[in-house]
């Protein structure tokens, strides 16, 4: 029934000596505030003086960690954990992550944010050279090809570095070692990774600020695109200068959609920057309405800030049911109407014979919101305006967003006028393409707008196979 997008998923690592702070509670709490990034599979690895207990399994952070579990991963120096929905690669059990890899010399587990774009020829590569893949996922690329460099490298960052002049696209690692916490974020900086400080000498690594707000860890700076960062008993130390940087291309959708709005990316607050969008709509697709009402949880901020701008009262139009999670499943194909009731209700007190201006972060292909329309206008609105803090969606994503063909997107195949009527509002308006850059206050690189524009910022010609070998393996 969900037709947003979803972003692949989230990571987090801690390395603390500190006797008062578990670091396998850490990460279990941590993986709790970025569980929006990622509700198919979870795991965590605990390290304990270089010996490794891992544990993945498919389901939710809460299901899937019972007290018995978390006491059989014991307690150590470091720990590392993820959260994960599944662009590349199906999501059962076995593309959970970390993945742990044993080699000649020693032990490492890894976690992966994001998606390579020359994925299927490394696979390809690495098969000839003897590999036996057990996922689907890109991480066990990267895992791979990071074990290989290893074999004729001084150190595991020394791998790392080397590993990241051959993989392409986006990625955000954080890995460890026998005796090192690392993290590493691919050159562009696609995916977001922050560093925190928590205890004496202990760091953190995570994919956003709000995982450290939940272990009281002190949020440091981010993760410089192309960087790697590399936490051992001296300390924190980094190393940049070892793989081609080019323009920055964060993807815009942290700040629309995928990231907390109690986070903040690169320095700017997610909640800003979506009441920003919110603004910027109410200027440019005005409307005379009585009531503003934003589609939960990303649409809300953007509601207040339209009606903000506006002078249109605000209201809680729709109730989300916190309950029901991405794997709710209907008896039948019959009763998808029934699903949307389930997950969200209209106030009527709220819309009723109102001119509702309705919110949200994006349309991919219109059904969903065409449900919530009709929800709406049962509970009595007198018209429905849509409004949306993204642009039109006219192209596939490689880089980590489940967005992956043209045939998929309504705006692909219908203009705006045909998009209002297709899902039931009196009227539709898109955030423009020129006010992306003006969501983040404090961030001034380079954003990703391929989705929109077509104009992606590394080469895709390798992410097609991807696809197609992704297929050919699930098959």
């Amino acid at each position: 029934m969900d037709n947003h997008l979803h972003e692949e998923c989230g990571v987090f690592g801690i390395y603390c000596r500190d006797e008062d702070v578990s670091v396998a509670s850490a990460c279990y709490y941590a993986l709790f505030a970025l569980q929006h990034r990622g509700q198919e599979n979870c795991g965590i690895v605990v390290n304990d003086n270089g010996v490794m207990t891992p544990y993945r399994d498919s389901g939710l952070v809460n299901d899937v960690f019972t007290e018995d579990v978390m006491r059989s991963l014991g307690n150590g120096q470091i720990a590392m954990g993820h959260v994960r929905y599944g662009t590349t690669g199906s999501s059962n059990r076995r593309n959970a992550q970390p993945l742990t890899i044993n080699h000649v010399k020693g032990s490492m587990s890894l976690a992966h944010n994001g998606n390579l774009t020359n994925a299927a020829a490394l696979r390809r590569e690495l098969e000839l050279n003897g590999s036996i893949f057990h996922t689907t996922s890109d991480t066990e690329v990267i895992a791979y090809e990071i074990t290989r460099q290893r074999l004729n490298s001084s150190s595991i960052e020394e791998a790392v570095s080397k590993t990241m002049d051959i993989i392409q696209g986006a990625y955000s690692l954080v890995l460890m070692s026998p005796q090192k916490l690392i993290g590493a974020r691919d050159p562009l900086g696609f995916r977001p990774l922050v560093i925190g400080k928590i205890g004496e000498d202990g760091y953190v690594l995570a994919s956003e600020t709000c995982a450290l707000d939940a272990i009281s860890a002190q949020y440091v700076r981010d993760v410089r695109p192309g960087e790697i960062v590399v936490v051992d008993e001296n300390g924190l130390n980094s190393l940049t200068g070892h793989c081609h940087e080019g323009e920055k291309a964060l993807c815009v959708f942290e700040y629309i959609y995928f990231a907390r709005p109690d986070s903040q990316i690169e320095g700017s607050s997610v909640q800003i920057a979506r009441q920003r969008a919110g603004a910027m709509l109410a200027l440019e697709h005005p409307v005379n309405a009585d009531v503003v009402i934003g589609v939960p949880d990303s649409g809300i901020a953007a509601a207040i800030g339209y009606a903000k701008e506006s002078g249109i009262p605000y209201g809680i139009g729709l109730i989300k049911n916190k309950y029901i999670g991405r794997t709710f499943i209907a008896p039948g194909q019959s009763h998808r109407e029934d699903r949307v009731r389930i997950k969200l209700n209209a106030v009527s007190e709220t819309v009723r014979d109102k001119r509702v201006v309705m919110i949200d972060d994006s349309i991919v292909r219109g059904t969903t919101c065409a449900r919530i329309v009709r929800l709406l206008r049962a509970a009595g609105a007198k018209e429905v305006h849509m409004r949306v803090s993204a642009p039109p969606f006219l192209n596939p994503c490689y880089f980590g967003t489940d967005i992956r063909s043209r045939e998929s997107l309504i705006a692909c195949r219908h203009t705006v006028e045909e998009i209002a009527e297709i899902i039931g509002v009196d009227s539709l308006g898109y955030l423009s393409i020129e006010d992306l850059p003006k969501l983040a206050d404090k961030y001034h690189g380079g954003i990703c707008t391929a989705c929109f524009t077509g104009q992606y910022p590394v080469d895709i010609s390798g992410a097609g196979e991807r696809l197609f070998q992704e297929q050919k393996i699930q098959k």
